[in-house]
């Protein structure tokens, strides 16, 4: 049974419920975002609709390949009643989603942009009820180790009362920091969609590493599923990084009016 909080005869479910709460959080940053700069329309209304019911979708489902062996893989029905609600599977979701919504809605807009700081602080919020009910990390004697009750599911360490990476930590520090660096960035690239591209980038590049420390376990060349499904994805991020770099996206709006001058 999922880890609950008790208020009288309520039972709150402790990941979902800062889940909820990551998603009330980057909505209200998108809607602020979105107002700065004067983008509230049906069609931004639209997009956040794509996300949610995409991001839904991919949660749920992202457990269906599992295995290698596409036998012991659940039945769709299955993966969506019981499926392990991913946060790659959610982004993935929420992104097909954006573009589905908008392809349907006719807009043709960028939209990612609003989109980069409300993830990243509601990801840092939605990480706390990870923190708070899942395995931590791998076990680990550096000092900042942490315990976790015995009763969380799929964890030998907390059994064993060993101390453990807090890997959820690592990446609501990551989050947080990359919000704040998005923020710094907004004024500084004005080519609309990059944003978006270097929050992901950037996540990407994080949760790879971060996996050599999370309780995933491994499948082949001592790597997990989540840094397989990355894997591919890095080479193609870091070739559109690459080729924004050299047509100069990522130079200052002031600078690239001056070289068209």
């Amino acid at each position: 049974m999922a880890p609950a909080w008790h208020l009288g005869p309520v039972a709150l479910p402790v990941h979902g419920l800062f889940v909820a709460l990551g998603v009330l959080t980057a909505a209200i940053v998108f809607t602020a975002e979105a107002r700065r700069r004067g983008a509230v329309n049906e069609q931004s209304v639209v997009a956040v609709a794509g996300a949610l019911i995409g991001g839904a979708v991919g949660m749920r489902l992202s457990g269906w390949a599992r295995h290698l062996d596409f036998d012991s893989n659940p039945s769709l029905a299955e993966a969506w009643q019981f499926g392990s609600r991913s946060i790659l599977g959610g982004l993935l979701g929420a992104y097909l989603g954006v573009l589905i919504a908008k392809r349907l809605g006719g807009y043709r807009g960028k939209t990612g942009d609003l989109f980069a700081p409300a993830v990243a602080l509601g990801m840092a919020i939605g990480r706390i009820g990870c923190h708070l009910t899942e395995a931590p990390g791998r076990p680990t004697t550096l000092p900042w180790g942490v315990h976790a009750p015995g009763t969380t599911p799929e964890c030998p360490g907390c059994l064993a009362g060993q101390a453990m990476h807090p890997s959820f930590v690592y990446e609501i520090v990551f989050q947080l920091t990359a919000f704040a660096v998005l923020l710094w960035l907004r004024p500084r690239i004005g080519r609309p969609g990059e944003l978006f591209v270097i929050y992901i980038a950037g996540y990407a590049v994080f949760r790879f590493l971060v996996e050599f420390v999370r309780a995933n376990e491994t499948v082949w060349l001592d790597l997990t599923r989540p840094q397989w499904f990355l894997l591919p994805s890095l080479v193609v991020l870091a070739i559109r990084i690459g080729y924004g770099y050299r047509h100069g996206y990522y130079n200052h709006p002031a600078r690239r009016q001056e070289a068209r001058i």
